[in-house]
């Protein structure tokens, strides 16, 4: 760890919050409209972040409004697994306290906007009576943990079920501070006995956990600081696991010391060494972490300089196991879920389409009527996808013609447009996200139907590649494992082109092109597609071309460098 001498100032901040605390409940108790500077930072760690509406806008005197203080609020939900009775409180809260509008997150969670804090503890006390909490959603710990999805109702995946609410549950930090603040617990010790996981100063940054069964990554195994990858012994019992360690996604535009990475893999374990090779990697971070810098502070550069053989080796001295690594990886894939699919049971479950995860009542589309008409009158449990949709799960087989007629009724239809939008995401950006250089949300919906008819110009639809927009170089929205990453670099709308990834997640692109004009995105995408038909092999995904046909031979071509 560094000296406290060479702390940052998020440091400094977590080492004398006394456990989170700092002055938040003051803050609420009191009815501010904003949280003070240090404890803009503390509030993370309770599942929050305190934003702005960006959007300029005039009163009727042609003079510019200050909007007020607004508070995105981020659930802690494992695996994505919700019950109808825990959806239905975030669809209530959404109207009550965000606008009417939810948001689904490529973390398998939700996302509220535009809250108020005198609405904060109101909201954590209804989200508590379901069982379910904000705590630690963000902050420099462990954050939501994702799982492999499971439409088809298969006893193998199911079993995940219990692992990622392990991983999650054993990771939370131990202060009584969510507690006392948000649900009015009294604060009985002064002097807590400090976190054995996380000490007094918690992690130098954030950190992801991913679990799935090997083969499947509808997870994104490798963009995860740590991915647990489950076998299967000869019963279809979890016998153990690949772990992966040091995947990435934000970086810095110009700043070549900060760069997107896929994990590596540390070898295989036996199921019962889980926790604690997972303590292992975790404490790891904490101890070896630049928290001088927090640009440079994700475990990923731990491993990119001390290297993997010596990463491997400090797991295994902390951990007490031994990594296999003569095991052979099962070649990944990625399984559809939109649309319908039969589970094992004989039940049914109904992959929905949400792009950029936005449930709300658009016009001419009610999808969020839509959503909690459905939900609530079939009581049906629901997971939230790391691709931002929705699947709505153990449905009757005489009840799927009733959803068929609301959602026609409704006008809303499940389904992806294309095969370009299935897996297409988009961050928040603008107006709400304080990070954001551009508009990626927002627009994004205009730059995929540009995109499509450039595909369905050159008859290339049958293997669209999976494109991903971010509004910042932060990697919300995965863009840089996508096959295009479009990341925002320069306000007034200039963007970075990222070729490369794959439709399986196993690497990250690199740059194309430079502060690329939002409007000239399509045309430079058309230069790469032609060139893909042209000299592609026959069903070559775009990211497998870029990646054979060589990153700086495409910069050339693109010539915005």
């Amino acid at each position: 760890m560094s000296e406290e001498k060479e702390l940052n100032e998020v440091e400094h901040i977590k080492l004398a919050s006394h456990g989170l605390r700092g002055k938040i409940r003051d803050a609420v108790e009191t009815q501010a409209e904003e949280f003070a500077d240090d404890d803009r930072q503390l509030i993370k760690f309770h599942g929050m972040y305190q934003q702005k509406d960006r959007d300029r806008r005039k009163d009727a005197n042609g003079d510019f409004i200050e909007n007020p203080t607004s508070f995105m609020i981020r659930g802690r939900i494992p695996g994505g697994r919700l019950t109808a009775r825990q959806y239905l409180v975030w669809d209530e809260l959404g109207d009550k306290f965000a606008g009417g509008a939810l948001r689904l997150t490529t973390r398998q969670s939700i996302q509220m906007h535009t809250i108020r804090l005198t609405d904060l503890r109101p909201i954590m006390q209804a989200v508590d009576k379901v069982n379910l909490s904000t705590m630690g959603a963000c902050g420099d710990v462990v954050r939501n943990v994702t799982q492999a999805l499971n439409p088809w109702g298969r006893k193998d995946l199911d079993q995940l079920d219990e692992f990622a609410q392990l991983l999650s549950d054993h990771f939370k930090y131990k202060s009584r501070a969510y507690a006392e603040v948000w649900l009015g617990e009294t604060q009985i010790n002064k002097e807590e006995e400090e976190d054995r996981i996380y000490g007094k100063i918690y992690l130098p940054r954030k950190f992801k956990i991913a679990i799935t069964l090997a083969g499947n990554n509808s997870v994104d195994i490798y963009t995860n600081d740590m991915g647990f990858a489950a076998t299967l012994s000869e019963d279809q019992k979890i016998d153990g696991y690949f772990v992966f360690a040091g995947g990435g996604l934000g970086m810095t535009h110009n700043k070549p010391e900060t760069y997107p990475r896929a994990a590596d893999l540390l070898g295989w374990i036996p199921a019962n060494d889980l926790i604690s090779v997972a303590e292992g990697i975790v404490t790891s971070h904490r101890d070896f972490g630049d928290r001088t810098n927090r640009k440079h502070a994700r475990l990923k550069y731990v491993l990119a300089e001390k290297g993997v053989e010596w990463f491997r080796s400090e797991v295994e001295k902390r951990s007490g196991s031994k990594f296999d690594t003569s095991k052979p990886l099962p070649k990944w894939e990625t399984p559809n879920y939109l649309g319908w699919t039969v589970r094992g049971d004989g039940t049914y479950s109904l992959g929905f389409h949400t792009l950029s995860g936005r449930i709300k009542d658009f016009p001419d589309r009610p999808l969020k009527t839509a959503l909690k008409d459905i939900i609530s009158t079939l009581q049906l449990d629901v997971q939230v996808t790391p691709d931002q949709d929705l699947i709505l799960m153990g449905i009757d087989k005489e009840d799927r013609e009733k959803i068929e007629t609301k959602l026609r009724n409704y006008k809303v239809d499940p389904a992806s447009p294309k095969p370009l939008y299935d897996r297409a995401l988009a961050c928040p950006a603008l107006p709400t996200c304080g990070l954001a250089l551009t508009e990626s949300e927002r627009t994004f919906p205009q730059l995929l139907e540009e995109i499509q008819k450039v595909l369905d110009k050159l008859d290339l639809n049958d293997r669209a590649p999976i494109v991903r927009m971010t509004g910042c170089p932060n990697g919300c929205a995965r863009p840089y494992s996508a096959e295009i990453g479009i990341v925002g670099q320069q306000a007034g709308g200039k963007y970075s082109l990222f070729f490369g990834g794959n439709p399986e997640g196993t690497k990250v692109g690199d740059y194309v092109a430079k502060k690329v004009a939002f409007a000239d995105i399509p045309v430079q995408l058309e230069k790469a597609f032609e060139l893909w038909k042209k000299e592609g092999h026959a069903g070559e995904r775009f990211g497998t071309f870029a990646e054979r046909y060589g990153i700086d031979n495409l910069r050339s071509l693109l010539g915005s460098m």
